[in-house]
């Protein structure tokens, strides 16, 4: 297990899948001063924005969940942004419920992370089979990838791959002469 900060992290596999509850993250976000205060759709934008980033970096899955349980109006529906599952529950469905369900599917084929700070539904995804990050947790998960990328990017010189950069400096001498016609 690698320690990124304080969370502890394990080699990130292909078969991870992180479910997000979207407003319970954004509303721990925000508590932290993490994330903006800002219109919802503008904030929602922002969380999806981060969490493909995330899935970019890592290679892993992720679904955010956001419910629309109060909203008479409400249409369950599914999008695919940036490689990145994203629910809106219908009315009269909570974001619990349908975490709940992914769960029960995504287990089968993945080891599944759940992020929520939830109590209840902590319980429900424990017996489950899945593991609980909480917001703040997950938040610095992202930013150890950020900052590991960073350091990798900064690190790493596109020269260096160069074949002619690895060839020994007799054998790169030959190589010239014989390019040149000598």
């Amino acid at each position: 297990m690698k320690w990124c900060g304080s969370v502890p992290r394990q080699r990130i596999e292909m078969s991870e899948h992180y479910i997000v509850d979207g407003y319970n993250v954004i509303h721990a976000w925000r508590e932290d001063k993490k994330i903006e205060k800002m219109d919802f759709e503008h904030t929602r934008d922002k969380l999806i924005d981060i969490i493909s980033d995330f899935v970019a970096a890592t290679s892993t899955r992720a679904t955010i969940v956001f419910d629309a349980h109060l909203v008479k109006s409400g249409v369950e529906h599914v999008e695919k942004i940036n490689n990145v599952m994203v629910y809106y529950t219908k009315y009269q469905e909570t974001a619990d419920t349908l975490i709940e369900k992914l769960v029960g599917e995504f287990t089968k084929k993945s080891r599944v992370y759940v992020i929520t700070s939830d109590w209840d539904e902590q319980r429900v995804i424990f017996g489950k089979g899945a593991y609980r990050l909480t917001p703040k947790e997950f938040y610095r998960l992202i930013a150890c990838v950020k900052s590991e990328n960073r350091r990798c990017v900064l690190k790493a010189k596109p020269a260096d791959d160069y074949l002619e950069n690895q060839l020994q400096k007799g054998i790169k001498d030959k190589l010239e002469q014989m390019r040149r016609g000598k």
